[in-house]
């Protein structure tokens, strides 16, 4: 399989396996969305690690595969790219992005999806679609420049160029730059501490961010309160008050 789903202690690691580059084409995508949506839907599962191993995270789309494509099969294909990745995107829980190597076109759309992003001092990053007479297709335009600001994301969309390590985090399109060696124990790490977390209430916090970063502020603050006052409900609320109270704050254990 291109892509799989090791499960342990709680984190899921969705593991590009397509030497060399990990080249994204259709089957990986299909594939990408199909553990996407199992991750989010299994309980033993609390965060997701994005990997594509030690030397590459994603080097973008097979293009040799898409240069036999027609407009009329990309029309066909295009939303299945976009479903793909936002099917990770929408994981209910928290995801970080262990970055390595080339992370460039589809590659970089894929760590974009993630909510935090640890990369090699090793990584280079980039949507260098425009000099295939392209455009970012799988949430580039959208999801980059939410992310650094348009201006930002409109120099790298418009020259293609790749960005190294130290520029990408200056640019905050990473979070971390780690020596390559230790990428992926530092984003297991990451998400080992958050599965240990109340997940109900970190499902509310992400939904409630991301909802807020693509709708006005009303209907942020509208999904904000529903999400606070619903918590209420849970034994993970109980769980943190009570013990805020009686142990003092951060000490916790969620089931």
């Amino acid at each position: 399989m291109t892509v799989n789903l090791e499960v342990a202690e709680g984190v899921g690691t969705l593991r590009l396996d397509r030497p060399p580059m990990n080249a994204l084409d259709v089957a990986t995508q299909d594939r990408l969305k199909e553990l996407a949506e199992e991750a989010a839907r299994r309980d033993d599962v609390r965060a997701v690690v994005l990997y594509g191993g030690e030397k590459v995270f994603a080097a973008g789309a097979d293009i040799k595969e898409m240069q036999a494509m027609d407009h009329t099969a990309m029309v066909l294909r295009a939303r299945a790219l976009q479903d793909s990745f936002t099917a990770v995107a929408r994981i209910p829980k928290p995801v970080v992005a262990a970055v390595t190597g080339y992370a460039l076109g589809g590659g970089c759309e894929l760590a974009l999806c993630a909510d935090f992003r640890i990369a090699g001092d090793n990584a280079k990053l980039g949507q260098p679609e425009i000099q295939l007479g392209l455009i970012p297709g799988a949430g580039g335009t959208q999801r980059l420049s939410r992310l650094i600001g348009p201006s930002k994301a409109k120099d790298l969309i418009f020259t293609g160029r790749m960005v190294k390590a130290d520029e990408a985090l200056a640019l905050g399109l990473v979070d971390r730059v780690v020596p390559a060696a230790d990428v992926y124990t530092e984003a297991h790490a990451w998400a080992a501490r958050l599965a240990q977390g109340p997940a109900i209430a970190l499902r509310a916090a992400k939904e409630s961010i991301d909802t807020g970063l693509e709708t006005d502020i009303e209907t942020g603050l509208t999904v904000e309160r529903n999400w606070f006052a619903g918590l209420f409900a849970t034994a993970d609320r109980e769980t943190g008050m009570r013990s805020f109270v009686e142990e003092g704050p951060g000490k916790a254990k969620f089931l």
